[in-house]
């Protein structure tokens, strides 16, 4: 069960291989479920994971969600059934009253008709008739326009209700596609992100990805703990994107792990950028200002690959991961460029190379 949920960098085919572990677990396929499995999978909690894997193949439903509980303050299921919820009682709301609109139009218009029809009708034709009708059509007149008027007012209100589902969607959204330590993109959002280069055919040559991983991080973690880790993980961050373009897309995509999406540029422009987030990391001070203690050096490897080399963003995350492998087989601390030699020269077991 552990290797069918552990973090996995070879593809970026993640809800095949999650539903595959789910389905392996007698797991329900629902989405609270699925986003347990995800986060196990990217492996951006390594505690959740262990506490997933330990409940084995006889997981019960009452399990899972007692650890969704625990690491998340919402759940996706939930919050899209509460959507779900408020969008039909809204839109239930908004036919009723239109419902009653016409229902009011069409007895005013039948009232219209018969006022008509005496008014108009010579044997009841007298002064004291005529006002009656139009008094009654008078009034009619105005208890129309001010249900008209109630039922604008309504719908008005029903349709800002929806809005704010909607608000709040779009902020779920933002915060399920963002990672809570380091606030980049996660590896939700990365393959969205991924798969839409490859959307355009124009652009998808002079898009490069690159793919980042802090060397020696298990260790670091070992050595000073989790907490330590966290805050390298956090200031790593917070060079990544201070050092490319606000245009450039920034995320977190594993433990340790980071990708950059560059579009429109040329692989003489992402090496130059590598190399300058590179340094800069090789030169900020990694050293507590209570105790003391110094945690560098941390360096970075980096492998890239530009959009022209592959044919679909699986082949173009495989092909930026060689690189990224052979940066690190190359001694670390260095970026290096995908070369089809790569191939031939090295067979990589990620899994293995992690553990």
């Amino acid at each position: 069960m552990s290797t069918a949920i552990a973090p996995r960098a070879q593809t970026p085919d993640v809800a095949g291989q999650i539903t595959y572990a789910m389905r392996s677990m007698g797991v329900a396929a629902i989405p609270r479920n699925y986003e347990l499995f995800y986060e196990a999978y990217i492996g951006s909690n390594p505690t959740l994971t262990r506490e997933l894997a330990a409940l084995g193949s006889n997981a019960t439903q009452e399990e899972l969600d007692a650890i969704g509980a625990k690491y998340f303050s919402v759940h996706a299921g939930r919050i899209f059934d509460d959507a779900h919820v408020r969008l039909t009682t809204e839109l239930d709301a908004i036919l009723r009253a239109l419902r009653q609109e016409q229902a009011t139009l069409e007895s005013y218009n039948r009232l219209l008709g018969e006022t008509t029809e005496r008014i108009t009708s010579r044997s009841n034709n007298s002064a004291d008739l005529l006002r009656n009708a139009i008094d009654m059509l008078t009034v009619a007149t105005g208890d129309t326009m001010a249900q008209g008027e109630k039922t604008v007012e309504n719908v008005a209100q029903r349709s800002q209700e929806m809005d704010e589902v909607r608000k709040e969607l779009d902020e779920y959204k933002r915060i399920a596609n963002t990672d809570a330590l380091t606030r980049l993109s996660n590896r939700r959002a990365f393959e969205d992100r991924l798969a839409s280069v490859f959307g355009n055919r124009l652009t998808r040559p002079t898009t490069a990805l690159v793919l980042a991983d802090i060397d020696h991080f298990k260790k670091i973690n070992d050595t000073h703990g989790h907490p330590v880790g966290d805050k390298i993980l956090a200031t790593v961050a917070s060079i990544l994107r201070a050092n490319v373009q606000r245009d450039v897309f920034v995320a977190r995509v594993g433990g340790e792990e980071f990708a950059l999406i560059l579009e429109g540029t040329t692989v003489e422009e992402v090496t130059a950028i590598s190399e300058r987030i590179r340094r800069a990391l090789g030169t900020t001070p990694f050293k507590n200002s209570r105790t003391k203690i110094d945690y560098g050096p941390i360096t970075i490897s980096l492998g890239i690959c530009m959009g022209s080399e592959a044919s679909e963003p699986g082949e173009l995350y495989k092909k930026a991961d060689l690189a990224l492998y052979c940066a690190k087989n190359a001694g670390r601390n260095c970026s290096n460029v995908y070369q089809e030699s790569m191939q031939k020269d090295f067979t990589k077991s990620w899994l293995i190379y992690k553990n």
